[in-house]
């Protein structure tokens, strides 16, 4: 039995009374939590421990990504100023010449920034798939045992090619018997449905404009029978919005309803231009929702409307997103961002750091069918735990422990733990050489560009 007690920090246990510890501690045994609160720990539990010495620490639960594209840090810094529709034509050639090589190689330098702001569960959106491209996904598991990060990893697809009305080019797609096929073969070989998982599989066509109907319809049959969620981007922009209504006579929302897209097994990314009855439709099946701020603001698709989503019950979490839409590819400040774009649209009382941090972590678990495991610091659950050093000259003195982290700078990391186990120690990873993966990475991408 192995036994870590981290004492001394401030605990934010973001459970769902929003209990807080001044000088509190937090118990690991085998993995999990066995006791948190006030003052030290017990002393008969202190025998044989290891002991975190946590004065000058903030402690929260870690943060938890429900979108990204982990290939598109191969892709950094290019169509700078473009909106979604014209970034994407830019960028579909080039990602049409990915392949696992590459991608394993991009994966772990996004998921190495990710670990070392605070992220330990990562949902990645992986749908540009092409022939001859090797086994993809396969690469990106192997990242993720890597860098030691929790992956919920997408089967994402796209079937819907120019020619037949849709954005990517014919060449970027794949048939919808040959991704459904591939679908079941992801399930298969990766996904772990127990409560400690590292690997856990969704289905992801990737939006309404890159997939048919029948992709979407069959995708969730599938998913449902397979026991696994499901994902998608929606309601991102105008011209997403634009082109439902010509192509399909409908919003979105309405659309994907009507293909059985809606409901507690289903999360989707950005949700910005949704209107009252959609929320209300999202709140009354219990679909979820990946907010990823300074993405929208790097396309200038808008802000979401999540004060509103979250006073209606909608399951929120944070998302970075592809890395080619948020270059800094970090989670932790995807929290600040969070609620200064929400009270520039809603007001400066419609969301606090602390909503903020609640959407980081047990919010994100939420969406991703973990929250019974993981996203809270409470007896039971998985000890992924993320320990911000506030007491450098950036935070110290700050009158709120918390905000250090919700409208600060992002503290630095003096540890991160994914079921116990330190993944990041004093800012840096534990789990490999940080400038091997950076030289990997880096090569990649030239090597990507190269293609063109």
């Amino acid at each position: 039995m192995t036994t870590t007690i981290i004492e001394g920090a401030y605990i934010a246990t973001v459970d769902a009374s929003g209990a807080e510890y001044d000088g509190g501690h937090v118990v690991i045994v085998d993995g999990r939590i066995s006791a948190v609160g006030a003052g030290p720990a017990a002393e008969e539990l202190r025998s044989g421990a290891q002991i975190v010495d946590g004065r000058g620490c903030l402690v929260t639960p870690g943060l938890v990504n429900t979108h990204h594209h982990l290939y598109q840090w191969l892709t950094r810094g290019w169509a700078q100023d473009a909106i979604l529709f014209d970034w994407l034509t830019a960028l579909y050639p080039t990602w049409a010449r990915i392949d696992a090589e590459v991608v394993q190689a991009g994966a772990a330098a996004a998921m190495a920034v990710l670990a070392r702001s605070g992220c330990t569960l990562v949902g990645d959106h992986h749908y540009v798939f092409p022939q001859g491209g090797g086994d993809i996904l396969g690469g990106i598991v192997e990242a993720a045992g890597e860098i030691g990060v929790r992956l919920h990893a997408t089967r994402g697809s796209m079937d819907l090619g120019r020619s037949q009305g849709g954005l990517p080019p014919d060449f970027a797609v794949e048939t919808t018997d040959a991704i459904l096929a591939a679908s079941v073969d992801a399930v298969a070989r990766f996904h772990d449905p127990s409560a400690d998982a590292r690997i856990q599989v969704a289905l992801a066509p990737c939006s309404p404009f890159s997939v048919t109907a029948d992709l979407l319809r069959e995708s969730a049959v599938l998913a449902r029978e397979l026991g696994v969620r499901l994902h998608t981007h929606g309601a991102e922009t105008v011209e997403e919005e634009a082109f439902c209504r010509e192509r399909f006579g409908m919003g979105p929302t309405d659309y994907l309803e009507g293909l059985g897209w809606l409901g507690d097994d289903v999360w989707m990314a950005h949700c910005v231009h949704l209107g009252e009855t959609d929320i209300a439709k999202f709140a009354a099946t219990g679909t979820g929702v990946a907010h990823c701020p300074s993405s929208n603001a790097r396309l200038a698709a808008g802000i979401a409307p999540i004060p509103q989503l979250l006073a209606a019950g909608v399951p929120v979490g944070l998302g970075v997103d592809g890395a080619a839409s948020n270059e800094s590819g970090q989670l932790a400040s995807e929290i600040r961002q969070a609620v200064l774009m929400n009270r520039l649209r809603s007001g400066a009382d419609s969301i606090s750091g602390r909503d903020a941090l609640r959407v980081a972590t047990i919010g994100g678990a939420r969406v991703l069918g973990r929250d019974r495991d993981l996203g809270s610091l409470e007896v039971g659950k998985l000890a992924d735990i993320a320990v911000w050093r506030i007491d450098g000259v950036e935070h110290a003195g700050i009158v709120d422990p918390v905000a250090a982290l919700t409208l600060a700078a992002p503290p630095p990391l003096a540890l991160l733990l994914v079921g116990g186990e330190p993944i990041v120690r004093d800012g840096d990873l534990t789990t490999t050489d940080t400038m091997a993966v950076a030289r990997r990475g880096a090569r990649a991408a030239a090597t990507l560009a190269e293609r063109r």
